[in-house]
């Protein structure tokens, strides 16, 4: 069928709609407006059923309600050690676990940094450039060597201070937040300030969060700001 006669067949058909709605009553014909338009939208079906039992779905005066079950979640069996740190723990959170110790961030830090992962913008690693073009009048360090010492500022790394020494291991699994609000100079020296936020238990241990600031010597804004989520295992 061509396009012309689809569209003269959809014509005539309105009109033959038209003279049937004029012979209709008002209340009729308001009826048979919204019959069409439900139709139209795909919705006669829910309508219709709406219409002939419009509490289908609620449950009568005496008829009892039938709660569903509660699934309750996996609980896991810690063992002595992970009880004892998870009940110590739950009076630390939101308070201060650690201050790490003061790293200075030299331009030879920066620049190593920068070789081995390539990225060696003149920001960086050109202190004379810097020094007239840049607002800081100095390099500074990339942001993710800030996020690198991580471990060195929290001490996860030395065996000498671990902050969790009944755990037999700890698990870096990731960030779940980090911002720069402020630039570290060549130069400068940052520490690491944690604060213990969540502690759950896991099949295996204990998963820790921690906010950890990183604070520059001298400047109010933190260099970061990061939320750190390890697994103590025992």
């Amino acid at each position: 069928m061509k396009v012309v006669d689809l569209f003269k067949q959809r014509a005539d058909a309105l009109k033959h709609q038209s003279e049937i709605m004029q012979r209709m009553s008002p209340t009729i014909r308001e009826y048979w407006s919204e019959i069409v338009d439900i139709t139209n939208h795909g919705h006669f079906l829910t309508w219709a059923r709406h219409y002939h039992n419009p509490v289908v779905n609620e449950p009568a005066v005496n008829e009892p309600v039938i709660e569903q079950p509660v699934v309750q979640q996996p609980e896991f069996e810690l063992k002595p050690e992970a009880q004892k740190l998870y009940d110590e723990l739950q009076d630390k959170i939101g308070t201060v676990i650690h201050q790490g110790d003061w790293i200075h961030v030299g331009q030879d830090r920066i620049d190593q940094f920068g070789h081995v992962t390539e990225d060696n913008q003149w920001i960086h690693t050109d202190p004379d450039r810097a020094t007239s073009e840049s607002p800081f009048k100095t390099t500074v360090a990339h942001g993710f060597l800030t996020l690198s010492l991580l471990p060195a500022l929290t001490d996860s790394v030395d065996p000498d201070k671990p902050l969790f020494p009944m755990a037999k291991m700890m698990v870096n699994v990731g960030l779940n937040q980090v911002r720069f609000p402020y630039p570290v100079k060549a130069g400068s020296n940052v520490m690491a300030e944690s604060t213990l936020t969540k502690v759950t238990p896991i099949k295996k241990g204990l998963e820790i969060e921690r906010e950890i600031r990183v604070k520059i010597e001298g400047v109010r804004r933190p260099a970061c700001i990061a939320v750190s989520v390890i697994h103590l295992h025992f």
